[in-house]
């Protein structure tokens, strides 16, 4: 990984800025960039490629409530299977899904594997943390493209998403 002083101006020598590393920027929140093989899109392969742990790298998933509302995103780490159940109690819903990919992409306009809660702050949409994540200082998330991941700071990344912290996942 790289630290954000370098990050940023490699991400200059691309063609722009992600629009998830310019909300950071715009909140005060360092990050780091993290570059993985834009081929992957499982969050375990990813946490692989970085050398970081599976706990440590978080998946968006886009989660859609039985009988209409707006879509949900839950955090969870890579090595953790997201509990239906306890996000529809979180979420105040009867009954939730996972988005199959096509809708998610549909949803959401970005590539599965590349969904970021961080990219979708315009859409208002409600974002849950899993639990676990508060227990670390950092967590790796997509920054809104494939082959991108962002290491942001727990409590900023829960600040700047309005992201509610709620048990939802169980292990794989």
């Amino acid at each position: 990984m790289k630290h954000v002083d370098e990050a940023a101006r490699q991400v200059d020598s691309m063609a722009q800025k992600l629009n998830s590393m310019r909300l950071l920027e715009t909140h005060n929140i360092p990050y780091e960039v993290a570059e993985y093989p834009d081929s992957l899109r499982d969050a375990e392969q990813v946490a692989e490629a970085l050398g970081a742990p599976p706990f440590m790298v978080y998946k968006t998933l886009v989660v859609e409530p039985i009988g209409g509302g707006k879509p949900l995103l839950a955090l969870i780490a890579a090595d953790r299977t997201l509990d239906l159940k306890a996000l529809a109690a979180a979420s105040g819903h009867k009954k939730v899904v996972m988005a199959a990919h096509a809708d998610a992409e549909r949803l959401t306009g970005l590539k599965v594997g590349g969904i970021s809660a961080l990219a979708l702050t315009h859409k208002n949409w409600p974002v849950f943390l899993d639990k676990p994540a508060t227990e670390l200082q950092h967590i790796l998330v997509s920054a809104g493209q494939r082959g991108l991941n962002l290491r942001v700071p727990t409590l900023g990344l829960v600040r700047v998403l309005g992201a509610r912290i709620a048990d939802i996942s169980m292990p794989s």
